[in-house]
């Protein structure tokens, strides 16, 4: 292992977090400048607040995440942007990817929301290579990542097709067969402010999501971070967000949709916030795990939740929730039998497709992951070559230890779509 130029460090040593700030219409703004929360890319705006390319890292919520922007941005008062204390011993492509190795959500302040601790965020060691290895290590994981997000928006693109289809046949009321007949049905999805009247086709009807779901809720076993820690395996473990392990076991196999229960449960739109998953995976209490019903399939579920304004039924104050029962209770139009076979012989090849491109995405990753450990701790090392290109990366000794990316390559490999950002 070779590690010279290597020092030992603490984050505090060479960066701060700064705060970000509240920002208004970013959803609906035109301008070029990405806007990020705690979770993401959230929207746009005219003007950055940081106004060189860093890292955003989650300051409130159940899952507080990494983010990288390559350009200027603005950071809402939900996350922290990283700010180095010498430009001349850090590249923020490196540090991006240090700090994915770090437990950031373990890093509580003891609020009644969870909330990143500056204090421990700049206690946390590290050992920081050269600046010119830094940046070889960058490069290698960004070619991985390049692609990944290529695969991102190419299902972006997919997905965007799915919903127009499902707007055109069930919002529109414009699918194959459809007669033109409507009738009357007053109110529908009514929650803090009235719903217009609306006309559906004959044969449809109003009822409530429970009808046409089933909830495997009983099922879900939530983990503590030790319990976890003890059982790390291949299968992906559920939070209401997004994965937040991998542990030894499943509980479900199959095709499911999560839809966030506690916490992170609502997007800046108002929508749910889902998670299409397929395979086997565990899933803890924050999450309700549904499949369609009937006639109704999981894929229509997953569109239809896209375009239904939750805010009604979202309650509490300090940790949002949405409950069993104001989910159930959600009103939604149940369309005749004939329409949704229709739509799902349609839909399903298509949801196959994304799914197909999301595994690839998840197995590169598995790839990023684990090369990403090794990088950061100098089992494999990079020499820079002494021209223009760097010269190939050498794998140090190994100790045969096996490490899960093995399996993002086999059967077992789960899938996911995030329907939220």
């Amino acid at each position: 292992m070779n590690r010279e130029g290597w020092i030992n460090t603490t984050w505090g040593e060479l960066a701060t977090l700064e705060y970000g700030k509240s920002l208004k219409d970013y959803q609906k703004s035109f301008g070029k400048i990405p806007v990020y929360g705690t979770n993401g890319l959230i929207g746009y705006t005219d003007k950055p607040l940081c106004t060189y390319p860093s890292v955003i890292i989650g300051r409130k919520g159940a899952y507080r995440g990494v983010h990288y922007s390559a350009v200027p941005f603005f950071v809402i008062d939900t996350a922290f942007y990283l700010k180095p204390k010498n430009n001349n011993n850090l590249d923020l492509k490196y540090a991006f990817y240090e700090l994915l190795t770090q437990d950031i959500n373990g890093m509580d302040s003891g609020s009644a929301i969870p909330s990143t601790s500056r204090e421990d965020f700049y206690s946390l060691e590290l050992s920081l290579p050269p600046l010119s290895i830094q940046r070889r290590i960058a490069s290698i994981l960004s070619a991985l990542d390049d692609k990944i997000e290529l695969n991102r928006q190419a299902n972006a693109t997919i997905e965007a097709i799915a919903q127009a289809i499902f707007k055109e046949w069930f919002v529109d009321f414009s699918f194959p067969g459809a007669t033109g007949e409507m009738v009357d049905v007053g109110s529908v999805g009514a929650g803090s402010e009235p719903a217009p009247t609306r006309m559906i086709p004959q044969g449809w009807r109003v009822g409530k999501l429970g009808e046409v779901i089933t909830n495997y809720d009983s099922k879900r076993v939530p983990l503590s971070s030790r319990e976890r820690e003890n059982r790390k395996g291949i299968y992906p473990y559920y939070g209401a967000a997004c994965i937040f392990d991998y542990i030894d076991d499943f509980l479900f196999d199959g095709v499911y949709l999560l839809m966030g229960e506690d916490g992170t449960v609502i997007t800046d739109d108002e929508k749910p916030v889902l998670q299409y998953v397929t395979g086997k995976f565990w899933v803890n209490n924050h999450t309700h795990v549904l499949q369609g019903k009937g006639p109704v399939s999981t894929e229509f579920i997953y569109l239809l939740l896209k375009n239904t304004n939750i805010k009604h039924i979202v309650t509490g104050a300090v940790q949002p929730k949405i409950n069993q029962g104001n989910m159930n209770n959600l009103p939604v139009i149940i369309p005749d039998t004939e329409p949704l076979k229709a739509f799902q012989e349609i839909i399903k090849p298509i949801f196959a497709y994304i799914l197909e491109i999301e595994q690839q995405s998840e197995s590169l990753t598995a790839i990023r992951d684990a090369l990403l450990a090794k990088l950061m701790n100098g089992q494999i090392f990079v020499p820079v070559g002494a021209g223009s290109e760097p010269a190939p990366i050498k794998p140090a000794p190994t100790n045969n230890k096996t490490n899960g990316a093995k399996n993002a390559f086999t059967n077992d490999a789960p899938t996911a779509i995030c329907g939220h950002t």
